[in-house]
């Protein structure tokens, strides 16, 4: 099976489940789904950080700090949090990443979806998938500060780290 064929649940303004869809068919149409994020840091504090390969459906080729993606059907955010972590980091027994909050993801242009941000910390070698993972490192919050204005950043991620940043009352 492939991404595109994946079964999404579809939500609501209130993220209540309205219908189920082919994950092709929510992005085509814009429908409102549900995503994870998943901050990663390493024993030294430091975030992963990623460039997504050209192949992405959604933001090919750009930079993010959260490991993720869509919840499926039927699956709960917890259990899509730690299954998309270990996935795209390569791991196993990365352990129940905490969840911090959830909220409304809309660019104004088609593209919105309920996203539950969680944070996990691994200490072990990495091994991304190479189908979702072009380039990653360890990087210093203020390494990822400083890269804010250079790199292309995936905009749903750039949202889910201002809040991020709000929630914990500005930079670690």
């Amino acid at each position: 099976m492939s991404a595109a064929d994946e079964i999404l649940d579809v939500v609501d303004e209130r993220d209540n489940v309205v219908g189920r869809a082919p994950r092709g068919e929510v992005y085509a149409r814009g429908m409102r789904h549900r995503c994870v994020f998943i901050e990663v840091r390493d024993d030294a504090g430091r975030l992963f950080v990623h460039r997504r390969t050209a192949t992405k459906m959604v933001f090919p080729s750009l930079y993010d700090m959260f490991v993720g993606g869509v919840v499926g059907a039927g699956e709960a955010y917890d259990e899509a949090a730690l299954r998309e972590a270990e996935e795209e980091l390569g791991v196993r027994g990365l352990g129940q990443p905490e969840f911090l909050f959830k909220f409304l993801y809309d660019d104004g242009a088609g593209n919105s979806w309920w996203s539950a941000v969680y944070e996990a910390r691994w200490s072990l070698p990495v091994r991304p998938q190479v189908e979702e993972v072009d380039w990653y490192g360890f990087l210093s919050e203020e390494e990822v500060e400083g890269r804010l204005r250079e790199w292309t950043w995936v905009p749903d991620g750039l949202a889910a780290y201002e809040r991020l940043r709000e929630h914990r009352g500005g930079l670690r």
